[in-house]
């Protein structure tokens, strides 16, 4: 009986450990975007950073684990306070650092109804990781010069997804509206659809320009074309999926008639093109 305490006692620890060590060689690089925004990437979702005089305004958090990796890295940018933080949606890779800069920075945390509706769902989540303010459609913050659209786009990626936009700074935070070059992850058990997701492209295009820098959810940076080329995607492989099905193809039938091999480089390690496609035929 010791002994089987003894070995499970260490297999936590050993899965402690594990859960740490894998983010011990991540780097959070920053790439300026102009005056005052800033691109933190890492592992996970892409960071927004506004810095300047009314201190620092930060757009989603990646996972818990590098809370302290992210903070250094926004300190390396600027001294001011960090007051405020972003949620553009309630997944972890965005999420997974609330709580403890609400415990070591006494951030504001914002987001969406539904995404504190999520957060609050789940047992692993504590108290400090929720979002204190809330919105219905979105919210403007006039801060560091500039003036900061955060806008709710109904049933997306998921039902509480919002993007940012930069006004004068011509930057966008697409959160995981956006993965650049990539079949996107529609979660559709977290209320995100097919058509929500291409409605939100489209709203982004029309928010922006050909100067308009765009920061995605994940990938490197993205202009308007990269919006464009997402969309086609959607339309094209979204319209011959819904015709397999129509004509009566089972799911598995249209995976594995597969797709036109001009979206092979779509395709990557968490969404291949048999997930996307089964994504496409549940999502419409």
């Amino acid at each position: 009986m010791k002994k089987t305490v003894l070995a499970v006692l260490a297999g936590l620890v050993i899965g402690q450990a594990s859960a740490h060590d894998r983010f011990e060689n991540v780097e959070i690089k920053a790439a300026k975007l102009s005056e005052s925004v800033h691109m933190l990437s890492g592992a996970g979702g892409n960071i927004g950073v506004s810095a300047g005089d009314d201190g620092v305004l930060v757009i989603d958090d990646q996972f818990e684990e590098l809370g302290p990796k992210i903070r250094d890295a926004i300190k390396s940018i600027s001294d001011s306070k960090i007051r405020y933080l972003i949620n553009t949606h309630y997944h972890g890779d965005h999420t997974g650092s609330n709580a403890w800069f609400k415990d070591n920075e006494d951030v504001t945390i914002f987001a969406h109804d539904n995404v504190r509706m999520r957060l609050i769902s789940d047992e692993k989540v504590s108290g400090s990781a929720l979002p204190v303010v809330t919105y219905e459609q979105g919210v403007k913050f006039h801060f560091n010069g500039d003036t900061i659209h955060v806008k709710h786009v109904p049933a997306s990626h998921t039902d509480g997804d919002s993007f940012v936009w930069f006004e004068k700074q011509n930057i966008i935070h697409a959160g995981d509206m956006l993965f650049k070059n990539w079949f996107p992850y529609i979660d559709l058990d977290g209320g995100g659809t097919v058509q929500g997701y291409m409605n939100t492209l489209q709203a982004m295009i029309d928010a922006a320009d050909e100067n308009t820098q765009i920061i995605p959810g994940h990938g490197a940076l993205a202009n308007r074309q990269d919006l464009q080329n997402s969309l086609q995607m959607l339309q094209v492989t979204a319209k011959e999926i819904k015709a397999r099905k129509d004509a009566g193809m089972t799911m598995d039938e249209a995976v594995a008639k597969g797709l036109d091999s001009k979206w092979d480089s779509w395709s990557w390690n968490f969404i291949p093109t048999e997930r996307w496609i089964k994504t496409l035929y549940k999502g419409q």
